[in-house]
């Protein structure tokens, strides 16, 4: 998945005393191939890989969730599999994540047919 060059322009504006959230908007593949799991199950253990990186920067996990409801919004759109927020301690501490090699992206990518990664403040 393509980062947006101009999401990250804004970023990278952004104070840098301030915390970061990243909200996760995830749709997990039904079956990744070549294995026989589904995308939540790739997903879980990307999860458990990326964890340790986490601790190796400022960051933690505050909300991982299952959308319900569509309360405001067409109710005809399908709701997505799941929500993960990410709270960075500030701006560099995200850019400290892409910039790690070892970052198990590609484990990530393979558990999901459709991601939005969305800035918040």
């Amino acid at each position: 998945m393509e980062i947006n060059k101009e999401a990250l322009q804004v970023l990278s504006n952004f104070d840098e005393e301030s915390p970061v959230f990243m909200m996760n908007y995830l749709n997990y593949k039904d079956v990744v191939s070549p294995t026989s799991k589904s995308g939540k199950e790739i997903y879980k253990e990307y999860m458990k890989a990326a964890f340790p990186f986490f601790q190796k920067i400022n960051a933690e996990i505050i909300f991982k969730g299952k959308p319900q409801a569509m309360i405001l919004g067409s109710s005809e759109e399908k709701l997505w599999d799941e929500i993960l927020i990410v709270k960075y301690a500030n701006k560099n501490e995200f850019f400290k994540l892409l910039q790690f090699k070892e970052y198990p992206r590609e484990l990530r990518a393979s558990a999901l047919s459709e991601s939005k990664l969305i800035f918040c403040k």
